[in-house]
């Protein structure tokens, strides 16, 4: 199967620098085994980030200017039978690829690997950080100014699981409640073990869809295993759990319509750590799409 990666370089999303950068360091590295299509979308050079700790809308219109452009790009590639990976950049980018992949595939469910819930809207937001909003946008959970280029449908709550988390604010519980999304947290994969999580993920969130998206954030593992996230969280998984769900993933292949890695900040890594696992996560999964899903080693 053809494969387009799109390079998504913003930071918008957050007050750290960096992530930005990351998408241009990884797709500069796979040029060493990937031959197929790829397009790059840059922030800004001279862009001037809000840091005022008074708005909680930071960045609103560049960020919905930038997923506007990526958006529509994903769809039009997406039509034309591409399979698409998404390196971020904040998570906010994936508002743009969760909903380009519903708009194309239609009813579909979506897998958000990550250390914080991102659903938050602009009313229970603490920082105004929006990559601590993109999974309730993309369920159609408030937040519209997020989504107007978007005219299809958004993913159920009920299809949406999240993996790995262990930071949710006070007020976003409220907003997890009453949306009815599964969260597994990093103490249910210590306690049950990573199969099961995931396996019980994908079956919730491929119960009666065309497909499933998938978002890893590498903050969902622990900074002392990858240091290379704006924001890391502490007690995340290992570098060994981290393979092991990709191979999950590799596994339910054919389930996949959609594919993001996000977060990685080249500014806060040590020794390139960080970046060689996200190496070795895109490597498994491209040679996995390429190969319609036979299981390849290590990067």
């Amino acid at each position: 199967m053809k494969t387009m990666i799109f390079g998504a370089g913003s930071d918008l999303g957050v007050h750290i620098d960096g992530a930005h950068l990351g998408p241009i360091q990884l797709m500069n590295d796979l040029k060493s085994f990937y031959k197929g299509e790829s397009m790059s979308f840059i922030q800004y050079e001279n862009i001037i980030k809000s840091r005022n700790l008074s708005d909680l809308k930071k960045n609103e219109y560049e960020i919905e200017k930038f997923n506007t452009a990526l958006y529509k790009a994903m769809v039009e590639k997406m039509k034309e039978k591409y399979f698409p990976i998404l390196i971020g950049g904040d998570h906010s980018v994936s508002i743009a690829s969760a909903l380009a992949s519903a708009k194309v595939n239609g009813n579909i469910g979506i897998i958000w690997f990550d250390a914080h819930t991102d659903y938050n809207t602009f009313e229970t937001t603490v920082s105004g950080n929006i990559h601590g909003l993109p999974l309730a946008t993309i369920n159609g959970y408030k937040n519209e100014e997020l989504r107007y280029f978007h005219d299809g449908n958004v993913i159920q709550a009920a299809k949406t699981v999240v993996v790995g988390a262990r930071s949710i604010d006070d007020w976003e519980k409220d907003n997890i409640k009453y949306s009815g999304i599964t969260v597994f947290t990093t103490q249910d994969i210590k306690e049950k073990g990573v199969e099961a999580v995931v396996e019980e993920a994908f079956k919730i969130a491929g119960y009666k869809t065309k497909g499933i998206h998938i978002s890893y954030d590498l903050d969902l593992l622990d900074p002392e295993v990858a240091p290379g996230v704006s924001i890391p969280e502490f007690d995340g998984i290992t570098e060994e759990e981290a393979m092991k769900i990709n191979e999950l993933i590799i596994k339910h292949i054919n389930e996949v319509v959609s594919y993001d890695l996000v977060e990685f900040n080249p500014l806060r890594d040590q020794n390139r750590r960080t970046e060689q696992i996200a190496l070795n996560l895109l490597a498994q999964t491209i040679r996995s799409i390429e190969n319609k899903g036979k299981y390849v080693k290590k990067y």
